[in-house]
């Protein structure tokens, strides 16, 4: 019943279709309440009037047009202008499989951002531009591709997020910009740039007999590996403002929505400890300064490079995948575009949503077990293919098994928590408390999109009869902590959780007539039809607060606590005692009530708000955890 009731209350008419193309190349995702005519619109890899900045422009477009669809499409990408980091992997496989199972690579694959940025841009009818999706895929935008187009229909290199290129294909300071940066464009044998510079490259390029025939130009007449020309030293790629580039963002409407960068530039890792991003975020540990690995940094065929220092690459957080796995993490085996043979992957995106991986398709077990008339996709019939599949998702379970372990190491080294202290009882009940900590010195914790990050302490008591007595923290049936937010709290179907120590940010947005008020998304309410960004008439930095809207921060300054102080009512006692008590510190990826407000918009890979939901729910980790045992006597 309680499955059914999340469902109505929560999820009423979110169904989400999955439909396929009449080639069967793609899905088509909608929502049960949009018309046909409303669907994502495919994105054109590359405007048609685009100008000289990447070198597409002088196709013959009548060749083009007379070309077979999939002949055009291989003569638009034969010179790629920003190469896959598959390509990249090929020289540097460490770097490639950290990065394929990080943040940065699902920055674009993730439906709950894709939906986000949609829903915000149809809010504010389309004055919200490519500001949200420009840090997600700084390729895709620099490729002119649609901001709301679906990701099955983008430049591989796109899909890619903050892919190889993004960060090695930047020449100058860009400042704190919003990701608002510019891309070197060219192909495999382009200029990149590096923390080095060409010293070690050097080396290699003048031993062939040990690593080979490294071309540094496009030549066909000549044999060998394909690599960049040179690499350049860029000086502020080591340093933190290479990463504020994105991870400070100033939101049109005026106020902070991610301080990461500001607060760590203020922070004592930065003033006092002299430390860099890179230093917590690359090193042998996720999240604490702990020094580089130092090993070879390519392997061109079976020969390693001299040993210097390498960066980690998986750079963990908070955020976790919620797609399927033959999606992400990124794996050449794995995924081959619509127009390329199973040399360049088994399947496309399109056949890997069709998969069944939950019930284990392509296993032994369910090979053997299966009824002899189990109808399959077209795409799945044959079972070797199945088999082949089933062997590349279990190379993805292990990787995101690894990832997880990341995770949950750089939320450990961001927050620590004190044993049950204060236990004392009285007239109005039981009592006691906790202390929450900010164990970094660097930023805040939580830290970046704190506006939509559930950090919270989750709290059972129960007696020797194992009667709960109490609970702080607990989810609603959406998956939502009981806080203003929560749909079940808004229907008036459980109460409102008052003792809710909780670290997430509030959006706060002032009402059409005065007073104020916390919102979801942060867009205030207008007596206008159109609701626009436009520029506030006023400065607001003399006001020392932004117009319209405005985020409360409630987290912890770097190496800060705060006390979590908990009641049990004396009406709930049963006398059973002793009593027992459990606190668990959990962080989640976003709340379930975002997934609500933005599911109009639709989730790509013909997803429904219901499955995304769960599966951010199910991706919630227990940070840290402590217990007590109350003895208290009882009248």
């Amino acid at each position: 019943m309680a499955a059914v009731a999340a469902f109505v209350l929560g999820f009423a008419g979110l169904s989400a279709h999955f439909a396929v193309s009449q080639d069967g190349s793609r899905p088509v995702t909608r929502t049960a309440k949009q018309p046909a005519k409303l669907q994502l619109i495919s994105a054109v890899p590359i405007a048609e009037e685009s100008e000289a900045l990447i070198d597409l422009a002088s196709i013959n477009r009548s060749e083009v047009i007379g070309a077979t669809a999939f002949e055009a499409h291989a003569q638009c990408y034969e010179d790629n202008p920003f190469p896959s980091a598959k390509t990249c992997g090929v020289c540097h496989p460490k770097h490639f499989r950290e990065w394929s199972v990080s943040p940065h690579a699902y920055a674009q694959l993730s439906p709950v951002f894709n939906s986000f940025q949609n829903a915000e841009n149809i809010l504010l009818h389309g004055t919200l531009g490519d500001f949200c999706i420009r840090c997600h895929t700084p390729v895709g935008m620099a490729l002119q591709e649609q901001k709301g187009g679906s990701n099955l229909d983008r430049h591989p290199t796109a899909r890619e997020g903050i892919t190889c290129v993004v960060c090695h294909r930047i020449n100058q300071p860009n400042g704190r910009g919003s990701g608002r940066t510019n891309l070197v464009a060219g192909g495999e044998n382009q200029v990149v740039f590096g923390p080095t510079g060409n010293t070690h490259f050097e080396d290699v390029l003048a031993d062939p007999d040990k690593y080979g025939v490294i071309k540094t130009e496009k030549d066909e007449t000549v044999r060998g590996r394909d690599g960049h020309a040179q690499i350049h030293k860029f000086f502020q790629l080591g340093t933190s403002g290479f990463c504020g580039q994105c991870h400070d963002v100033l939101f049109p409407l005026g106020f902070r929505l991610e301080d990461a960068f500001s607060e760590f530039k203020s922070s004592p890792a930065a003033r006092k400890y002299k430390l860099n991003c890179q230093d917590c975020h690359m090193g042998k540990i996720e999240g604490k300064p702990s020094g580089f690995f130092f090993e070879p940094v390519a392997k061109v065929g079976n020969a390693e490079s001299p040993p210097r220092r390498r960066t980690s690459h998986f750079m963990a957080g908070p955020d976790h995948s919620v797609i399927h796995p033959g999606l992400y993490p990124h794996n050449p085996d794995a995924i081959r575009e619509v127009d390329e043979d199973e040399t360049h992957g088994l399947a496309t995106m399109a056949e890997w949503i069709q998969f069944d991986w939950r019930k284990n398709w392509g296993s032994s077990k369910f090979e053997q077990s299966k009824p002899k008339d189990y109808q399959f996709p077209t795409a799945w019939e044959d079972p070797a293919r199945r088999q082949k599949a089933r062997k590349i998702l279990n190379q993805q379970f292990r990787l995101l098994t690894v990832y997880k372990k990341k995770r949950i190491e750089v939320l450990r080294n961001g927050f620590g928590m004190s044993d049950v202290q204060g236990m004392h009882a009285d007239e109005k009940g039981l009592h006691f408390k906790v202390n929450v900590v900010n164990l970094t010195t660097g930023h805040g914790a939580p830290t970046g999109f704190d506006g939509e990050r559930p950090i919270y302490l989750q709290v059972v008591v129960w007696d020797r009869n194992k009667q709960v007595v109490f609970r702080s923290g607990d989810l609603d049936g959406n998956g939502d902590y009981r806080d203003d937010h929560s749909f079940f709290v808004h229907n008036g179907k459980i109460p409102r959780d008052r003792q809710l120590f909780s670290l997430q940010s509030k959006f706060i947005t002032r009402n059409i007539r005065g007073g104020e008020r916390e919102q979801i998304l942060p867009i205030p309410y207008s007596l206008n039809p159109l609701n626009f960004d436009r520029p506030a008439l006023r400065p607001f930095t003399p006001l020392g607060r932004p117009l319209g809207a405005r985020k409360h921060k409630q987290i912890l300054e770097p190496l800060g606590n705060r006390w979590a102080k908990y009641r049990v009512p004396a009406c709930n006692l049963t006398g059973n005692g002793p009593y027992y008590i459990n606190v668990r510190l959990m962080a989640g990826m976003i709340p379930i009530n975002l997934v609500k407000t933005i599911e109009f918009t639709g989730f790509d890979y013909g997803m429904n708000a219901r499955e995304v939901a769960d599966a951010i729910t199910r991706g919630q980790v227990i940070v840290r955890e402590t217990g007590a045992v109350f003895n208290c006597h009882e009248e």
